[in-house]
């Protein structure tokens, strides 16, 4: 059987570098996709397939390594490759330890960029066929135990939870990964939720961290870089922080405004970092 064709995402905001890239893989075979912003990358991920990525990390908007961040959230299986100027190799050796397959700096000659990818299209194979050797394996151990089908995991309800104030949690208050934000508001961090009255709001991994590094230091000033290593696992210049931070904080803000007064929560304090002020908060957005 024929294998189908290897499809690779390059994204640069540079146009003479996704053009250069797009005609060095496409001599090479490789069925390709050039976007100019992380913001594309996103949309082509979510609406389509691809095993590679080559992956601009300083970029306007959403940077390199928030598209990183993001896809540790998401079920994807794709290979990524950094794209990386002399000045950011500390962030793409600090993103190689959080799901980067490798990096290479800019501009890259065309034997390094075909030998990248390559490594990686066999990486991306190899970990499919031990998928697939796992299922057919967890398959011939149902057939011998006589089950059909994996044996479903049962998930407990949340519970509604009160708006008085001396409100405890369904189990009591025995769970120390829940706390009480506000009265009627409880944070329940193994499930990544904050329940209030009238319904509750679900959190990323990544959201859910950046909002304890913010409650472990609730009313102090915790700085872009700190938070940054918090929430998403990276070393970063101080520079490079403000805009990793600034569309997690965005949509943290929208799922917190659902609770009354939360989009006032995260206080921005300009040039040096974020507080959290759950008794409201003042300062700019």
């Amino acid at each position: 059987m024929q294998e189908s064709p290897v499809r690779v995402l390059v994204v640069d905001d540079e146009y003479v570098a996704r053009a250069t890239l797009t005609d060095i893989l496409q001599l090479e075979n490789y069925q390709v996709t050039a976007v100019p912003t992380g913001e594309q990358a996103l949309q082509k991920l979510q609406a389509e397939s691809f095993d590679v990525m080559l992956l601009d990390i300083m970029m306007p908007g959403i940077s390199g390594l928030e598209v990183l961040a993001r896809l540790r959230e998401m079920p994807y299986d794709i290979e990524v490759i950094l794209l990386t100027a002399h000045s950011s190799v500390d962030s793409a050796v600090a993103a190689l330890r959080h799901g980067a397959a490798d990096y290479l700096i800019k501009p890259a000659s065309p034997e390094d960029i075909l030998a990248a990818v390559g490594k990686a299209v066999e990486r991306r194979r190899q970990r499919q066929k031990q998928h697939r050797l796992l299922e057919q394996l967890e398959y011939s151990v149902r057939q011998l135990k006589g089950e059909s089908e994996p044996t479903p995991v049962l998930r407990e309800v949340p519970t509604q939870f009160s708006t008085s104030a001396q409100a405890e949690p369904a189990d009591g208050g025995g769970n120390p990964a829940r706390r009480q934000l506000r009265p009627g508001v409880w944070l329940d961090g193994t499930r990544r939720r904050i329940y209030y009255q009238g319904g509750e709001v679900v959190l990323s991994p990544t959201e859910a961290r950046l909002l304890n590094a913010l409650l472990a230091r609730e009313g102090e000033v915790v700085s872009h870089k700190d938070l940054v290593k918090q929430a998403q696992g990276y070393d970063v210049h101080a520079w490079e922080a403000p805009e990793m931070l600034r569309p997690l904080v965005s949509r943290l803000r929208s799922k917190l405004s659902r609770i009354p007064g939360g989009r006032k929560w995260i206080v921005n304090v300009r040039g040096v970092g974020y507080v959290l002020d759950l008794g409201g908060g003042q300062g700019g957005q």
